[in-house]
């Protein structure tokens, strides 16, 4: 007995170690820079919104589209530049790479395979252009509402003919609030709300599920939910109806997507003129589809802030098994041959990094870390480069694939009409002089602070009233 037991365990060492050393021998051995400490990595470095985009195509310049990065405790992830590469990652998001143990807790905004998509069948119906043109009258509402709010601000100030605001904490988080929940947070008449606090929070910490959970627990939602109510069958007899705590987590998410800044407009005093002479020029509220076809300039803009702006800095993934990827150009590896795609074993962290991404000089010519909205006219080649990428417009801020942003219309929309009336009544720069530095934090959900302030995403404007 002791003989065959000896037997069967060799035989199955055997088998496995001959398993190891063919997936190793089918790996693909990619290159990266070296490690500067075995504990951290470039975990620290890669932290740095300051650095990051420039850092890692650097990167990409000197060990190919497709490259290695150390991370804690001696791992690496592997970082994915080629378009071909990326569309093949977003193609099969959800089924073959799946969250990572660190970010997978909140399941109804993260679930993986059959389970995402149900999730995503049911909030489909909310987010379609039908859906949000039913909202139009709400963000309209809220985006006058913020203008007779700037407007008192400004009579309060008696002399001045100007108030100083902090427009990010005014009009987004009401219009989504009141939209998506059906629930006023009275941002616009000076309520200090807690969700504030809340998604500030997102923006100085990186832990995306203490993050969630805490948002959870800091407001009560409200249970008809305007775009919530859409993202549930109501027939019992439906074998794919949705849970509501499925809407009720989704919906609170949705306030994230509102946190957008209008300070490169401060920054950009001659766009922010030629802006406001296409809004004053076009007459009367638009609806949906004008914010959509009839104002190109507007559309520009608002593409350009989401590109230079994005919500989040980067995703990751594990894959759950072996994964051939393909290329777009060969890759010289590590043993300085060619390939022209990476094979890559189970359990490797894959990276895109969506903000150097959309910041690419590769993608984006010389200029592409300039606040330039000409170059998403007709005409202008500024997006020449990017149209490789797949994503939603060309750019990664709403992701591709199953996992793309379901509320991508609502967030121009908004956005759009939003800016549409502002821009048309005042006139806003930075309250410090264009010099005044700025920073992106480096929380879960990236937003720019003024160098020195203690809360990220505080941007104070000086606003006056336009006069013709």
């Amino acid at each position: 007995m002791g003989s065959t037991t000896c037997v069967s365990v060799l035989i199955l060492v055997s088998v496995y170690l001959l398993q190891a050393y063919r997936q190793r021998k089918r790996t693909t051995r990619i290159r990266g820079p070296q490690s500067p400490s075995w504990l951290f990595g470039f975990a620290k470095t890669v932290n740095s919104a300051a650095i990051i985009t420039e850092l890692y195509e650097h990167w990409a310049k000197e060990y190919g589209p497709v490259y290695k990065v150390p991370h804690v405790l001696g791992l690496s992830r592997v970082m994915l530049w080629d378009p071909k590469a990326i569309s093949h990652f977003f193609a099969r998001d959800t089924w073959l790479y799946n969250q990572t143990p660190f970010n997978s807790d909140d399941r109804a905004l993260w679930a993986d395979d059959e389970d995402h998509k149900m999730r995503r069948k049911a909030l489909n119906p909310a987010f379609t252009s039908i859906a949000i043109r039913s909202l139009m009258s709400l963000i309209h509402d809220t985006a006058h509402k913020a203008m007779i709010a700037w407007d008192s601000e400004i009579e309060s100030n008696q002399g001045t003919e100007c108030a100083v605001i902090d427009a990010q904490q005014w009009h987004l988080l009401d219009s989504v609030g009141i939209a998506a929940l059906s629930h006023d947070f009275g941002a616009l008449h000076g309520n200090n709300s807690d969700v504030v606090h809340v998604l500030n929070a997102f923006s100085s910490s990186t832990n995306v599920s203490y993050n969630l959970v805490t948002l959870a627990h800091e407001f009560s939602f409200h249970p008809k939910a305007t775009i919530a109510s859409h993202t549930v069958y109501e027939s019992h007899n439906s074998p794919e109806r949705c849970d509501t705590d499925i809407r009720h987590r989704q919906a609170k998410i949705l306030l994230l997507a509102g946190f957008k800044t209008t300070a490169e407009l401060a920054w950009n005093p001659d766009i922010q003129t030629k802006l406001r002479d296409e809004c004053l020029g076009f007459g009367p509220t638009p609806s949906s589809d004008d914010l959509t076809n009839k104002l190109p300039y507007l559309d520009a803009v608002v593409n350009e802030v989401l590109r230079l702006h994005p919500a989040a800095k980067e995703i990751e993934r594990v894959a759950i098994q072996e994964d051939v990827i393909p290329l777009s150009e060969p890759l010289r590896t590590a043993t300085g041959d060619f390939t022209e795609s990476v094979c890559i074993p189970k359990g490797t962290v894959v990276v895109i990094p969506l903000t150097a991404l959309n910041c690419s000089v590769s993608m984006w010519d010389p200029d592409a870390k300039t606040f330039k909205p000409s170059r998403w006219l007709e005409g202008d080649e500024g997006t020449h480069g990017a149209r490789t990428l797949q994503g939603y417009r060309h750019l990664m801020t709403f992701r591709d694939g199953a996992r793309m942003c379901l509320g991508r219309l609502f967030a121009f929309t908004e956005f759009k009409a939003v800016l549409f009336v502002l821009v048309r009544n005042f006139v806003f720069e930075m309250a410090d002089g264009l010099g005044v530095p700025i920073v992106e934090s480096l929380g879960t959900v990236q937003r720019p602070r003024v160098v020195g302030s203690a809360e990220a995403g505080s941007v104070p404007l000086r606003v006056r009233r336009y006069e013709v």
